[in-house]
Formats: C-alpha cells, sequence, structure tokens
C-alpha cells in the first residue's frame, strides 16, 4: 500500500465471503475509511474521492451484496458489518483512522465509535440515524425485492436521494447511481434493509468518545437534520453541519461535503 497511486484488492472477511476494497490518496497523509450507503456502491465517493486525494491516504470499499463485494451467506447484524471494517483494517494493517459513513455507512460509524474506540481517531456521519424506525417498512421492502428485484425501488429512491434541482442539473450522475441501484445484490440489499430495521444505536452514542462531525442535509427526507441533531446532542462534543443536499450530499454538495471532512481531518491528525 505504497505510493500515492491506487490499487483494488478484495479482502476475505469470512469463509466465501470478500469484499472490494480501494485503496488511494497520498502516503503518510491520515488514512480516512468510507463507507457506502444502502443500495449504492463505493463509487458515490468519487467526489470527495476526487477533491481529498492529496489529503489523505482513503480506503473505500463495497458493503457486503453492494458493488463488486460478495452477498451475505447468512443473515446480516451491525455487529457483523462493523466487524467487516476491522477486518478490512487489519488486512491493511491501518491501526488506526477516520471513518465516514453515509447512511447505513453512519451506522456502521456509530458502531464502530462505541465498540472499537481505540481503532477510530474520529467519525463523519453523514446522512444517517441512530435507528430507523418503523421496522416494518424495512422488513416490507426486503420482501419487496426478493419478490420482485430492484428494479421497483430506482424511481422513488433517486427522489429521496436527490433534490428536483440536482435531478435536473446533473442527470448523467444521476443515472450511474440508480445504475449502481438496479445492480445491487437482491439478497444483499435485503438483508441491510434487515439491520436497518432491527438495530438501534441511540442508547450507545454516549459510548463514543472521539471526535465527531455530523453532517446532514437540509432536503433529506429520509434522514432529516433533526435526525443529525439527535445523534449530535448524545455524544460529547460532536459538532453538525447542515448542506444545501437531499440524502446524498457528497455528490450533490460535493464542495461543501469536501470542506468539511478536510476540516475534520485537520483538527484529528495525530
Amino acid at each position: 500500500m505504497s505510493g500515492s497511486d491506487g490499487c483494488v484488492v478484495r479482502v476475505a472477511v469470512d469463509p466465501g465471503v470478500a469484499l472490494e476494497v480501494e485503496v488511494t490518496g497520498a502516503k503518510g497523509r491520515p488514512h480516512l475509511v468510507l463507507s457506502n450507503s444502502l443500495g449504492a456502491n463505493r463509487a458515490m465517493w468519487d467526489e470527495l474521492v476526487q477533491r481529498l486525494r492529496p489529503a489523505a491516504r482513503i480506503v473505500r470499499y463495497d458493503n457486503r451484496g453492494h458493488g463488486r463485494s460478495d452477498a451475505p451467506r447468512a443473515p446480516l447484524t451491525l455487529d457483523r458489518l462493523g466487524r467487516d471494517v476491522l477486518a478490512l483494517m487489519d488486512h491493511l494493517q491501518i491501526e488506526r483512522a477516520v471513518f465516514c459513513g453515509l447512511s447505513l455507512g453512519g451506522l456502521i460509524g456509530m458502531w464502530l465509535g462505541a465498540n472499537a474506540p481505540r481503532r477510530m481517531d474520529g467519525l463523519i456521519l453523514a446522512n444517517t440515524a441512530a435507528n430507523f424506525p418503523p421496522s416494518d417498512l424495512w422488513t416490507g421492502r426486503a420482501a419487496t425485492v426478493r419478490s420482485s428485484g430492484m428494479a421497483p425501488l430506482v424511481d422513488s429512491t433517486l427522489e429521496r436521494w436527490f433534490t428536483r434541482r440536482f435531478r435536473g442539473a446533473a442527470p448523467t450522475r444521476v443515472a450511474e447511481i440508480g445504475r449502481a441501484l438496479l445492480a445491487t445484490s437482491v439478497e444483499g440489499y435485503a438483508s441491510c434493509c434487515e439491520v436497518l430495521a432491527q438495530s438501534d444505536m441511540l442508547s450507545d452514542l454516549s459510548r463514543i468518545t472521539c471526535p465527531v462531525r455530523v453532517i446532514a442535509g437540509q432536503h433529506d427526507p429520509s434522514t432529516p437534520p433533526s435526525r443529525g441533531s439527535e445523534i449530535a446532542a448524545r455524544i460529547a462534543g460532536a459538532d453538525m453541519i447542515t448542506l444545501d443536499a437531499a440524502h446524498l450530499s457528497c455528490i450533490e454538495a460535493a464542495d461543501a461535503f469536501a470542506g468539511a471532512v478536510q476540516e475534520f481531518l485537520g483538527k484529528t491528525k495525530k
């Protein structure tokens, strides 16, 4: 993992299950681990990687059942998704990192902050929440994709993920994200829906002691700013930034998102 050029590796995290990981950015800079949302893949971070490549050693990966990572072979839990990150860090010989996760990725970040504090230099929790009620919304969506596939979800998901303004201004990028959603493994998506149905980190937030920045989207219908405020209020010293974007704020408000991440990296540099 030397130099500033990138590489892609597959890392076994369970028997028969490997995740695809991409490492890029500047050698000797702080490690920044990026975790995608439900239904996306690591390409959702393209804008951020482009802007931060000189400032960080960036590790982005596809969560189980997403992108080029293997689909789960058993029911998933938040604990399992969190331990996947630790396995990736171990494989890459990364002792500590700043972790940035969006939506499902942010929930994974909360688990890491509470359960692996010695590995985290900081957390960026973007467009996320500590729980995602009602649970039957997610179990119902899991059942829907298992019976009907991903196609019926694409249009409504893109409407939640991006404002009408951005969908009109950047149709090519929105279409790329839609194709990634459509290509997501049915079982991978459904299993992660079930993780959202059963997970609740609210009572664990007070255990997080590393620096935390919460990022919210002003126009995010899935995890509105009130859900970000709920997180920030329960973590000592956490701050919060609200961007002019919907759910995938790292794409829609790319400059502001990257600026918030870079500033945070400067504050947490060891």
